[in-house]
């Protein structure tokens, strides 16, 4: 008999915002895949986290700019959703993983732009399209944006424009979908201290020092700001929210 247990799969979810994502998930009473791009150490560690708290668990390599790769990983899903959670499905799809690239307009290169399109929107687009045969009626979309679409700040131009790309597919896959129950919503994060970026807003004493003056509850964000959030959106507590934006940035420019 198939598992009737919620399932999650987050992108990114080795380290920094998908981790907490996986670990509050779990605490949700969801079973969660993640993905990891190299540091496969970490998500198995994420996955022993999440077994520790009751749920099942699996953790599958991907490169989310490589969209040629997307066939593989999806024959790969289909035997670790029928190995270890019994299932031919999952619920919630989790759109998190990403780099942080930077430069001053006039100096943005094309192999840059490229590298942001295809990990920030192209391979969100095309991940996405391939999932639907796999994600269950009455799921849900989960895209992590940036404040960087509201807020405008010198050398983020190709970042925040690929991110105010997938807030607008958003919208348009909460319409397309809505006949299957399926919610598509994004969570626009602010300032977060973790390694992203090379943990500028962490360890820069400076950036860290400018976030806080722009946020209204005067610290920097963490990534349990956030999880807790995106574990919200997968219960049926959010079952009447779609094609909604959800900035979590302590009031970043208010």
């Amino acid at each position: 008999m198939e598992n009737k247990n919620k399932i999650a799969l987050i992108t990114g979810g080795s380290r920094g915002l998908g981790r907490d994502m996986a670990l509050r998930i779990a605490e949700k009473g969801i079973d969660v895949i993640i993905t990891y791009n190299s540091r496969e150490e970490d998500a198995q560690n994420v996955v022993k986290l999440v077994q520790e708290k009751g749920r099942k668990a699996a953790a599958l390599q991907l490169n989310t700019g490589d969209i040629k790769s997307f066939d593989v990983f999806f024959a790969q899903l289909k035997k670790v959703l029928t190995d270890t959670f019994n299932a031919t499905g999952f619920d919630f799809l989790i759109n998190n993983a990403g780099v942080g690239r930077n430069a001053p307009f006039a100096e943005v290169p094309e192999q840059m732009f490229d590298e942001l399109m295809n990990i920030h929107f192209k391979g969100v687009y095309f991940l996405t399209q391939g999932a639907l045969a796999l994600m269950n009626d009455g799921g849900g979309i989960i895209n992590i944006s940036s404040g960087h679409t509201r807020v405008t700040i010198p050398r983020y131009s190709a970042y925040g424009s690929m991110k105010a790309a997938v807030e607008a597919v958003t919208r348009y896959w909460a319409a397309e979908l809505a006949p299957r129950g399926i919610r598509s919503n994004v969570i626009a994060p602010g300032a977060i201290a973790t390694d992203f970026s090379g943990g500028v807003v962490r360890d820069n004493p400076e950036v860290n020092k400018f976030v806080r003056e722009m946020t209204a509850l005067g610290r920097t964000g963490v990534p349990e700001d956030i999880g807790g959030v995106v574990a919200f959106l997968c219960t049926d507590d959010a079952r009447w929210i779609t094609a909604q934006r959800i900035e979590v940035s302590g009031g970043m420019r208010i």
